[in-house]
């Protein structure tokens, strides 16, 4: 089982940053997927999920500027993320978890990807 996060990096505020996450190993398109940050010395956050049938879910904080979805063909995760600021800067990470997802979120439960960083500074 793998999942691999790519698109992070630096991005000024007020700029956009697409993520991706592609998986292998596992029944990609059964899962539920999700998007979860995680900030030094703070818990998991989950910011962002979609079902097997493409519901979604956002948390408060990234309504309105991320957008969750799948192509379940690719085996492929996306995130698209506008208007960043600098509390949006962390550790990205994706899961799949079957059938549903645990709360609060845990790297225990599903698959996880290594994760990859956005900073959002100037």
């Amino acid at each position: 089982v793998q999942l691999v996060e790519s698109g992070g990096g630096l991005v000024q505020p007020g700029g956009s940053l697409r993520l991706s996450c592609t998986a292998s190993g596992f029944t990609f398109s059964t899962h539920y997927l999700s998007w979860v940050r995680q900030v030094p010395g703070k818990e998991l956050e989950r910011i962002t999920g979609i079902t097997r049938l493409g519901n979604t879910m956002y948390l408060d904080s990234v309504e309105g500027r991320a957008t969750i979805s799948r192509d379940n063909a690719k085996n492929t995760l996306y995130l698209q993320m506008n208007t960043l600021k600098p509390e949006d800067t962390a550790v990205y990470y994706c899961a799949a978890e079957d059938p549903l997802p645990r709360w609060p979120p845990t790297k225990d439960f599903g698959y996880w990807g290594q994760g990859t960083q956005v900073t959002v500074s100037s």
